[in-house]
């Protein structure tokens, strides 16, 4: 049921900041979106784990603010699988993947 919610957090999540930033980011509508969100709730379950463990060093570097770089490039991934999505650049990106963060917190949904 978590991954369902979260699906649907992150849905809703994609069509609000396209409303409110469309030059930041792109979506085709309410499908596009919720296909976008599948597909980056199997990337993190499956590739981010691996990315997470082959940059650990330098995840305690930088304190484990690397994580938001590998979240904006789970959310560049999606991009490479999802027609329909597009963001203006990499900062645009980062900042959708702390939205993402806050919110997934916000309603108790774990961002790791």
């Amino acid at each position: 049921m978590t991954f369902i919610r979260k699906v649907l957090l992150t849905t809703i999540v994609f069509v609000l900041y396209a409303q409110f930033f469309p030059s930041q980011l792109y979506v085709a509508g309410w499908a596009t979106a919720l296909v976008g969100a599948l597909v980056l709730g199997v990337l993190n379950g499956l590739i981010r784990p691996i990315i997470k463990l082959l940059s650990l060093p330098l995840t305690i570097l930088s304190f484990g603010l690397f994580l938001f770089v590998i979240n904006g490039f789970m959310l560049e991934m999606m991009t490479w699988f999802v027609g329909g999505i597009a963001f203006s650049g990499f900062g645009s990106m980062m900042l959708l993947a702390l939205v993402i963060s806050l919110v997934n917190l916000w309603f108790g949904e774990s961002s790791d």
